[in-house]
């Protein structure tokens, strides 16, 4: 599995900005309808939410990446 680590610098990131922000989809369209369909994890179990929060230490696993968000210090 291909791990990545994005770091933001606010409180939080959308699930779907994080699917664009980590090259995993070219759209927000498209993350939508991934997301919605049950094709992306968030820590570990399927999440629908595309507006979920994703917050330090959060992680999405999509297609064999996981994408670990980080706080910038």
């Amino acid at each position: 599995m291909l791990i990545k680590e994005i770091t933001i610098n606010e409180e939080f990131i959308r699930l779907d900005s994080l699917m664009k922000l980590s090259d995993l989809v070219a759209t927000g369209g498209h993350a939508k309808i991934l997301i919605q369909d049950g094709g992306v994890k968030v820590n570990g179990e399927i999440c629908t939410m595309r507006g979920k929060k994703m917050r330090n230490g959060d992680y999405l696993e999509f297609e064999n990446v996981k994408v670990v968000v980080k706080n910038a210090d």
